[in-house]
């Protein structure tokens, strides 16, 4: 089961400059897509051959339908989302520069009448049950953790750069409770305010069981009980073109691997080959286009 917003992406690519005030900058790299972790790590899932259950909130707006569609084309099952009339997905536009990527996001209020984030999935784990839970360390969810324990689902645990930055005591609390803890090399050493990474892993590798940490083209570092090993594994040879969507496809193909019998090295390794397929193309999915009669979103 993954967790999360769903969010209608806006994609740059190869962007030179940001414009000035009053300035008009084009860009012939462009496309639609549909992401956040709910939606990408599903599919990374899905690709490895788990079966998946999103929880979010969906809406009747552009971005709700697409991720929808896309979600339900893959085989994912939808049945523990909510929905509600109007507007429930966010819209990000992205821009992608050399070496990075920035964005100007805007999340619409909650609908009237839905739950809660982590009282909705609080709701979809007594339900489902799950074997495996994808989320990111964020306020309430430590009383979803201990839930989730209750139940006997295992917890992936991933960071965001704005709960590290705003709650890192807090994030540190969900490492704790998680079967697995994600986050990337930059993010890592700032929660545990280690001088570099391997003074984060010593500090992080004791909150639990597994920790993976990112590194985008340089793989992957997979620690397990006080053992650490650099993954290259499974990372293929790839024209970066976006960098959106990367994290939470390696993280969606780590639990699925692991959720299907996989050692934790080779999740490890299943996760790098998501993330360098992500970052080969426009967008956390890729590019949709649908075609004039066409029954269905394609993308690419």
């Amino acid at each position: 089961m993954t967790f999360g917003s769903v969010f209608l992406e806006i994609v740059f690519g190869d962007c030179t400059r940001l414009p000035r005030a009053g300035e008009e900058v084009y860009n012939e790299i462009f496309g639609f897509s549909v992401g956040g972790s709910v939606v990408t790590a599903a599919l990374a899932a899905r690709d490895l051959g788990a079966s998946v259950a999103l929880t979010t909130t969906l809406g009747d707006d552009l971005g709700s339908r697409l991720a929808e569609e896309v979600t339900l084309q893959a085989g994912v099952d939808l049945s523990r989302c909510q929905r509600a009339p109007g507007r429930a997905a966010g819209v990000t536009v992205v821009l992608n520069f050399d070496d990075d990527r920035g964005f100007i996001t805007h999340l619409p209020p909650r609908p009237p009448g839905t739950l809660g984030g982590c009282e909705h999935l609080a709701q979809a784990l007594a339900g489902a049950r799950p074997a495996w839970c994808y989320l990111h360390g964020a306020a309430g969810m430590v009383p979803v953790l201990h839930q989730a324990r209750a139940l006997g689902s295992r917890v992936a645990v991933d960071t965001s750069f704005e709960q590290v930055e705003t709650s890192p005591d807090l994030v540190a609390e969900c490492a704790h409770l998680a079967d697995v803890f994600l986050s990337t090399e930059t993010e890592l050493v700032q929660l545990t305010g280690a001088g570099g990474l391997a003074g984060a892993i010593s500090v992080a590798g004791t909150w639990g069981p597994r920790l993976a940490i990112k590194r985008g083209a340089a793989g992957a570092v997979a620690v397990e009980g006080g053992k650490v090993a650099e993954v290259s594994e499974g990372l293929k040879d790839t024209v970066v073109v976006d960098r959106t969507g990367a994290g939470d496809a390696f993280a969606g193909a780590l639990v699925a691997a692991l959720a299907l019998g996989s050692g934790f090295r080779d999740a490890v390794a299943a996760g790098n080959t998501a993330g360098s397929v992500t970052v080969g193309r426009l967008g956390s999915v890729g590019e949709l286009r649908r075609y004039r009669g066409a029954p269905e979103w394609n993308w690419l």
